[in-house]
This record gives structure tokens, sequence and C-alpha cells, in this order.
């Protein structure tokens, strides 16, 4: 049966006992926004019967858990993000509950805001989903996820924010802190080691310390000390034997004891496992499907969750203290009073054009030109009075499917309407579909607006073939999808290919027509066997609502491309570490046997040379790197180091250039990699004008995590600050030393 969302009811009863109370002379402290919010806390802690404490830290519904209706504490309501503010569902069911008003703005994939390496873009994107979710009056953003690209292979690769934690860490911050300036708690994900879909569920993660502190952990440790976000969500799959929703480690030594985070760990959807474990492992609130928890396969069982009746027995008896639950519901308690029970908060906004014009330039910066042999791009449009547009992709609806990412958009323009909408007057556009894909599941009740085919393949090559002859330009939109098995909750990719044939397609688009731009739409790497034969290439990612505006964009050049790689693109899956050692997918157990070489790391130590590199991005104008200078030869452990370097547009137009530091380690007693990304900063410069780019780093920039010592160490010795354009393309460098 469907319930009505309530927090509006909720808040009306708050709003009433608090105006009651207030003309008695006698406001509750709890009540008081004027009061300290611990003080706060333990007033309305005290004030609850044992029933409702338990009631508040498991699900009651799909997305929402239970408040105070006595004492005006209202409820908790969550919705999917990151990406966009999820429809809303029946109250114990996965399908859409009919509503006509919550089509919501879809925002790019966080691949693409990671590419943007643009933090005053992910301030924006912070700022406008959670304008977002506050008018749906929702309190808790499930988003955003920072788990760390280890293979390319993994399903929702798209949904994170690249393959280094450094970049991930400083990308993530600005978005908690817009989100969380409207009063909705942003909710990092997936805390921790969540780097696969193939039997997420049980695998466990076997890493070691190291590897843990350097890579897998600072994305999540910088959302929380410097982002402060107020909520952090759990893992499916178990690290160190034990399920990452209900884990010692991570949850109680780690985030509450080394980090001292103050906000709620919510687990994911169906991640608890045992009641006993999730009391005093460190999880707040159990959130699950209608067929999780004690009572598997009944509908409505939320009182049958391990957090829900399990406990309250416990409790009850005595063989569980009260102060156990007392914990979690001050940390849900701080939650509430820093959202839905913030009067001050602004009211937000929902599905406006100002939203959709955010996410158009959140994709557009993004967007990575991979290759642009002869300046083949942008499109000159004096030229080119016939474009083909070729490939499913340029007509396939992105926003639906993926998972937990699916959303109802307000509306999504293709790559083929933006590009119509953009050039059909200028110029002559016709399609040819040139693949078909299997049709993908509707999710949650979505239309997947597919287009049906009845033709054979060997037709649609022909059709293909014939319109990109006749054509002065020819645009190919292919890559992968949001179907199961490629870019998808739930499932890993099967293979680094393209699937449906595409390669061979692009291969003979390339011998009828040389003006050719391929588009891939992807969120992970794809092997590129025809990388030598095509021109150029660009990397489109999920773009959301206005993907098609904003690819028409850059095509054309409106837009000069400034987006880079967050991620490696491997020639061939072995050329990853994971899967050169063989510890991929690995059922049931996985070993990180490579360690912190991940991605551009591994690249270095073996010598491989990408398909295209991390930081990797061209422009429609060039940039010339001045000498590198250091403001000091020698610094110390409380000292800071400054590194600067002019940079000038060398071009005939204005553009944006990411200059990246990296830091080398000349010798070291433990292995460490060749280089490791310390600093980037994106600067924007007019045809002809040069800027000063300056680096300030401290010993944190140098430190390695030492096991033995569970602390951070910088050796003294020689170090060398390395400034370029990607991680292979290093323009300058110049020496320092540690004293």
């Amino acid at each position: 049966m469907f319930k009505p969302i309530k927090p509006f009811f909720t808040l009306l009863l708050m709003v009433s006992l608090a105006a009651n109370v207030s003309a008695q002379g006698s406001l509750p402290v709890y009540l008081n926004e004027a009061k300290p919010i611990e003080q706060r806390i333990e007033d309305a802690l005290s004030r609850m019967t044992l029933e409702e404490k338990v009631a508040m830290v498991h699900a009651q519904s799909k997305f929402s858990s239970a408040g105070v209706p006595r004492l005006g504490i209202p409820e908790n309501w969550m919705t999917d993000g990151p990406h966009g503010i999820r429809a809303e569902v029946f109250w114990d069911e996965w399908d859409q509950a009919g509503w006509t008003n919550d089509s919501c703005i879809a925002f790019p994939a966080l691949t693409c805001l990671a590419a943007s390496w643009n933090k005053d873009m992910s301030a924006l994107y912070g700022k406008v989903i959670g304008e977002e979710a506050r008018y749906r009056n929702k309190n808790v953003l499930l988003g955003p996820g920072v788990n760390i690209y280890r293979t390319p292979l993994n399903g929702r690769n798209f949904e994170y924010m690249g393959e280094d934690p450094f970049l991930a860490s400083k990308m993530v911050v600005p978005y908690i802190q817009g989100v969380q300036s409207n009063g909705v708690a942003a909710c990092v994900k997936h805390f921790a080691l969540n780097n696969q879909e193939i039997d997420r569920h049980t695998v466990n993660v076997t890493v070691d310390d190291r590897t843990l502190y350097e890579i897998y952990l600072p994305a999540f440790k910088a959302a929380v000390q410097e982002g402060h976000a107020w909520a952090i969500m759990g893992a499916y799959n178990k690290y160190k034997g034990q399920w990452a929703c209900q884990n010692q480690f991570l949850l109680n030594d780690i985030l509450r004891g080394e980090w001292n985070f103050d906000g709620v760990v919510v687990s994911d959807w169906g991640g608890v496992n045992d009641t006993k474990q999730a009391i005093y492992h460190g999880l707040d609130m159990e959130f699950g499907s209608w067929t999780d928890g004690l009572s598997k396969g009944a509908s409505n069982a939320y009182d049958n969750y391990y957090l829900a009746n399990p406990f309250l027995q416990l409790l009850k008896s005595g063989e569980v203290k009260e102060e156990e639950v007392n914990k979690k519901v001050r940390n849900i308690l701080r939650l509430v009073f820093r959202t839905n029970m913030n009067t001050k908060r602004p009211y937000g906004s929902f599905g406006t054009e100002e939203h959709a014009l955010a996410g158009r330039k959140i994709a557009q910066e993004g967007i990575v030109l991979l290759k642009n042999n002869d300046n083949t791009l942008p499109i000159n449009l004096s030229r080119a009075k016939k474009i083909a547009v070729i490939g499913e992709n340029a007509i396939k609806v992105m926003t639906v499917g993926g998972g937990s990412s699916s959303l109802k958009a307000k509306y999504e323009i293709s790559p083929l309407d933006g590009i119509k909408n953009r050039i059909g007057k200028e110029a002559e556009v016709v399609f040819a579909r040139g693949y078909v894909g299997e049709k993908p599941k509707a999710q949650d009740g979505l239309k997947t607006g597919d287009v049906e085919e009845k033709r054979s393949p060997e037709e649609l090559t022909r059709e293909a073939l014939e319109v990109a002859r006749t054509a002065d330009f020819v645009v190919f939109v292919g890559g992968l999808n949001k179907n199961n098995g490629q870019d998808s909750e739930g499932n890993d990719r099967k293979s680094l290919g393209l699937p449906y044939n595409q390669d061979k397609l692009i291969s003979a688009l390339t011998k009828v027509n040389k003006n050719l731009a391929v588009v891939m739409i992807s969120g992970n790497a794809v092997a590129m066997p025809w990388v030598n034969e095509v021109p150029s290439i660009v990397q489109g990612w999920y773009l959301g609502t206005e993907a098609g505006s904003a690819l028409a964009s850059v095509l054309v050049g409106d837009v000069n491309p400034s987006g880079k790689l967050p991620f490696t693109f491997p020639v061939k899956l072995d050329d990853n570490g994971a899967h050169k050692l063989g510890v991929y997918p690995g059922k049931g157990e996985q070993t990180y046997n490579e360690g912190i070489f991940v991605g551009y790391r591994w690249a270095d130590k073996e010598n491989i040379k990408p398909l295209f590199s991390f930081g990797h991005g061209l422009s429609y104008t060039s940039f010339e790197y001045g000498k590198v200078t250091a403001d000091q030869k020698d610094m110390t452990a409380d000292d800071n180091i400054t590194f600067s370097v002019t940079v000038k547009n060398t071009g005939k137009r204005e553009g944006q250039e990411v200059v990246q530091l990296y830091i080398n380690d000349v010798k070291s007693s433990v292995p460490r990699p060749v280089k490791e990304l310390k600093a980037f900063e994106k600067v924007s410069l007019k045809a002809g004008e040069t800027k000063t780019v300056k680096f300030t780093i401290d010993k944190t920039a140098l430190s390695f995590f030492d096991a033995a010592k569970h602390d951070w160490v910088a050796e003294a010795g020689d170090f060398k600050a390395l400034i370029g354009a990607s991680s292979t393309d290093i323009r300058q460098s110049v020496g320092f030393r540690l004293k």
C-alpha cells in the first residue's frame, strides 16, 4: 500500500508544539535553536521512550526512518543521488508512485565532474543538487561516491571520481559543502573498499594498511575532516572478515576514533547482516529492501530488521545496555537538528532552468578531447554542409538505468537533438543508427525511450556507411550504456572492448570518410583498436539533462574543451595491475596484490604506455609552460615550499588548462610511486595571455603511510616537483630537499 510522504505534516506538528510550549514560557531545550546542539540532543534523548529510540535507528519505508511525532521530531527522508533526485516510489516497493511533479534535473555523472578538475564546478554541482533535494523535502542525499577506480570493469565507476585519491579528495569537499549549505546532509559512499560489483554482498577484501590509508581512505577522510560530511554510507563487502556496515576497524577505530566523525552512519540498502555486530560496530541507521532483514520475503518487514525488534528485545532483557541505542540516536538527532529541524535552511528549488544550465556548464567543463589530429575538431560549419551522425548512443536515453543512479528526468537532450538544435540551420544533419544494443530492462517503472529496430546488423551497417560516404563530416556517437553488464550497479563489465560490434563499424567508417570524430559515451575506459585510424576522439561521459547541448557546443567550438581524464585508459586489461596479477574479481576473497600501484602509479612502475594517460586532455588552443622555480632549495618538516610556473596560451582562442603538480621521491626506504599528484589548478587564459601558477605544499605531500608506526612519515632526502599537462606529459621539474 502506498503511504504519502509526511515530513511537511511532521514539521507542522513540530512548529505547533513549539508554539504551545513557547506560549507557556517554557520552550524545551531541544526545540531551542539558540542552545548548543549537544544540549538539545541530550534533552531530546531524555524525553524519548525506548521504543521511540529503536524506531529511529531502522527504516520504516523504502527511503525513510521514523521521527518522534509526540515530540515534534520529524522523520528522515533519504533520496538516491548522486546525479539527481530520485522519483518517488511506493512506501514498500521499488516501483514509482506515479507522481506528476517529481521529474528532476539530471546532472552529469561524477566521472564527468572529476574530469572538470575544477573545484568551482564541484561547489556548483553540490549547491544545485542540494537545492533540488531540499525542495523535495529530502534531508539526506545518498551521495557523492568516492570509491577508487581500481579496474575499468567496475560497473559503478561512472558514479565515482576516478583513480587518484588526491583528485577525489579535492573534488568531493566542495560538493559536500554545496549540498549541506541547503540543510541537506551529503551521505558519502561506499565506506569502504567497494571497488567491484561482482560478488559485492559477500566478497572479503584483503588489503595492507599502507594501501588502505594511501589509496582507498583519503577521499573519505577529506569528506569527513574538510567537507564535514553529516553522513556516511557503509559498503556491502567485507573487510577483515566483517561486513563494512558493521565493521569495528572501519567505523569505530578509523571513522569515529581517528577522524572524529560526528555524523550518522547509514547502511547500504540490505547491507546489515547481524544484530549484535550492527549494535556494537558503528552503524547508526539500517535501511534495506522489503526483502531484506529477518523476514526475507515478507512485505513491510521493517519491524523485523536487525536493528528493530531484535534490538529492542535485547535492550528490554538487559543483555544490551540502553547506552548502545543512545549512541545511535544521538547521531541521528544531530543529523535532524542540522537538517530538517533547522528553521533557517533555505527552501530550495526544483527542476529549474538555472539548474539545467548549471548541469550543462559542468558537462562542458568535463568533456575531454582525447585526440584531434590536424584540428579535425571543431567542425568547420563554413565547409561542412552535410553532417552525418551515426551510432545508437546518439539517440539513447542515458538518464534511465544504471541502478540507484537511474532518474526520472524532466527532459534529456540526446546528442542527435543537441547537434540538430545547434547546427540545423547551418548544415543538413542526417542520422543512421549503425548498430543496436539489447533493449534495457525498464527500471522502477521508468520508460527507457529506446527506439525499436527491425533491420539486421548488416542493413544498419550498409546504411551507416552510405550516409557517411556522402557527408562532409561524420560524428560517431557510441560507447557503453547503462544496461546491466556495462555501466550499471549490480554487475561488472565482461571485457574492456566495446559491445555491439562497434569497433568493426568505426574502422569501416574511417575508410569512407576521413573527416570523422568519434564520441565515446561511457563512465569507464574502453579499448580502442581503431585509435590510430581515427583523427579525433571525444570522451563524452553521461552528461545528464543537457547532454546533447553540452556535447554539440564542444563539437562546433562554441566551448573550448578543457576536461582532463580522472583515470587511465589502458590499451588492454593486462596493463592494469589488478588484472595483470590475476586477482580480480576474486570470488569470495579479493586481495589487492597491486597495493598502492593503482592507475597511473602502476603504469609508471611497469613502464607501460597507456592508451590515454591520467590527467590527459586536449584543447582547441595550445599552452606553453615556462621554467618552474621553487622559493627555496631546502625545507624542514615544519615548513612549506612554493613552486611557480608560467603558462602561456600560444593559440588563437581563449582556453583553460589544468596545471598539475606531481611529487617524485628520489630515494626512499620503501617502494613508492614514480610520481603522485599533489596539487592542480585550472587556469583560464585568453589568446596570448600568460599567467603564473603557484603551488604551496608541506610535508604531507611528501609522506607515505608507515604501517608499523601507524602514522604518516616524510623521510629526509631529495625530491622532485614535476609540473605537467598530464601524468605522462611532464613539462618542467625542479629538485628540492627535505631536511
